[in-house]
């Protein structure tokens, strides 16, 4: 039985767990890379690949039994790296495209969207995968999917899907040839402030610089 049903009767902890684990480090390494600002053109299809394979890790640490870690306490991994400098790397990466909107929990009914930044989710997302991989490279293996395992479920899983998704869209308005009308002031440090027509035109070339131009990317004809 595959280790991506919900209910796994013979699992390989072991094995599922270096899966895991590598597929962890690979993001953290190549999203850090990205962040460093050397192929500015080609930051937002890195990322979007890198985002796609994270979240099948996320999918298979979603589909899998709970996990239950050794003792009842968690054991103290030290100070959080800090990912400010990430994060604003990321914001001046993607500026204007870094704010986009969003539903916080589709399940909700008639919920209101609220305005993110893909600058930030990256930097959520990096800091719950590296105090997961702090346990795990000090051997403690069930602590260590534990803790991706519920972080994916209650944070990082839905920063990860959402930002995905703003970077989809982001492609998609290239390929289809349908660039952004408005933004109509979004932003998550304020509220809506008005259309601004000359940010929206700024973003349409952003994305045609970032996706289009490196990929050789045209837009679909029929």
């Amino acid at each position: 039985m595959s280790d991506a049903t919900l209910h796994d009767a013979h699992p390989d902890p072991d094995d599922f767990a270096v899966q895991i684990a590598d597929q962890i480090e690979s993001f953290i390494v190549a999203v850090t890379e990205v962040a460093k600002g050397d192929e500015p053109d080609s930051a937002v299809p890195f990322l979007l690949l890198e985002l796609s394979q994270l979240l099948l890790a996320g999918g298979r640490l979603g589909a899998h039994e709970d996990f239950v870690p050794d003792e009842r306490y968690e054991p103290d991994v030290g100070p959080e790296p800090d990912v400010d400098e990430l994060r604003e790397r990321f914001a001046q990466l993607l500026e204007p495209v870094d704010v986009y909107s969003e539903v916080f929990d589709p399940y909700v009914p008639r919920a209101e969207p609220v305005a993110s930044r893909i600058s930030d989710d990256l930097a959520g997302i990096i800091t719950d995968l590296r105090h997961g991989m702090a346990h795990y490279r000090e051997g403690r293996i069930s602590e260590a999917l534990w803790w991706w395992q519920f972080s994916y479920l209650s944070n990082w899983g839905t920063m990860a899907s959402a930002a995905l998704r703003a970077l989809q869209s982001l492609v998609a308005h290239v390929r289809l040839d349908s660039p952004l009308d408005e933004l109509d002031g979004l932003d998550t440090d304020s509220g809506a402030a008005g259309g601004d027509e000359e940010l929206a035109e700024e973003a349409g070339r952003v994305m045609a610089a970032e996706i289009a131009g490196p990929l050789g990317i045209r837009s679909v004809q029929r």
